[in-house]
C-alpha cells in the first residue's frame, strides 16, 4: 500500500462546525459559521476561533471583545451552512433563519436558543496567523438546553445530533465506539 504526498493543506478533519455570534456596541448582532475552532486550555477554560479580517464578524468581535460559540446540530445544519455563505453586512441572519437570540449571563452577545450548548467568551488575545487571525477567548459561562438532560440530570449531547465539518461537507456524528480510557480499563 503506497502513500501520496501532497502540498501542505488544511486536512485536520473532522472539526466542529460552530455558529459564532457577535454584536457591535450598538447591539447589532451577527451569526457566522466557523469550523476552525478548538479547545486550548481547561484552566482557565480557553478556546480559539480563526476568522479572516474581511469577515463582518471579525470587526464586531474586535470592537466588543466578546463572542459566543454555539454548537450545531442536524436540525441546525441548514442554518450552519447559510451563515457560512451569507454576510451579516447584508442581512440579519437571526431574522432570516428564524433563530432565537438567547440572553447570555456574562457577555452582552446573545447565544442561539436552538443550539444545545453556548459558550460565552471574552477575548484574551488575538494572534495574526496568515490570512486568519486567531481569537483566543476565555469561556466565562456555558449554557445548555435542558431538553438534552437525561432523567439523572446528566447532559446528553448525542441526543442533539451534533454535526461536524469534513473537507467541505457536514456530517452528523454517529455511533459511539468507546470512551476515554476504555483501551486500558480492566475487564
Amino acid at each position: 500500500m503506497g502513500r501520496q504526498f501532497w502540498r501542505p493543506g488544511n486536512m485536520l478533519y473532522p472539526v466542529p462546525a460552530v455558529l459564532v455570534t457577535s454584536q457591535d456596541s450598538s447591539g447589532r448582532t451577527n451569526i457566522m459559521t466557523a469550523a476552525w475552532t478548538g479547545n486550548l486550555s481547561s484552566d482557565p477554560v480557553t478556546v480559539s476561533v480563526s476568522i479572516r479580517p474581511e469577515r463582518f464578524t471579525y470587526g464586531l468581535i474586535r470592537e466588543t471583545g466578546e463572542f459566543v460559540l454555539n454548537l450545531t446540530t442536524k436540525k441546525l445544519a441548514f442554518a450552519t451552512d447559510y451563515c457560512g455563505v451569507r454576510s451579516g453586512r447584508d442581512e440579519d441572519k437571526f431574522s432570516s433563519l428564524h433563530l432565537t437570540r438567547s440572553p447570555s449571563k456574562e457577555v452582552k452577545v446573545p447565544g442561539i436558543a436552538e443550539s444545545p450548548v453556548c459558550l460565552e467568551c471574552r477575548v484574551k488575545d488575538i494572534l495574526p496567523m496568515g490570512v486568519h487571525d486567531v481569537f483566543i477567548g476565555e469561556v466565562l459561562a456555558v449554557s445548555v438546553d435542558e431538553a438534552y438532560m437525561d432523567e439523572t440530570g446528566k447532559f446528553d449531547l448525542a441526543k442533539a445530533e451534533p454535526i461536524a465539518y469534513c473537507h467541505g461537507q457536514y456530517f452528523c456524528l454517529g455511533e459511539q465506539i468507546g470512551k476515554f480510557g476504555y483501551s486500558v480499563r480492566r475487564k
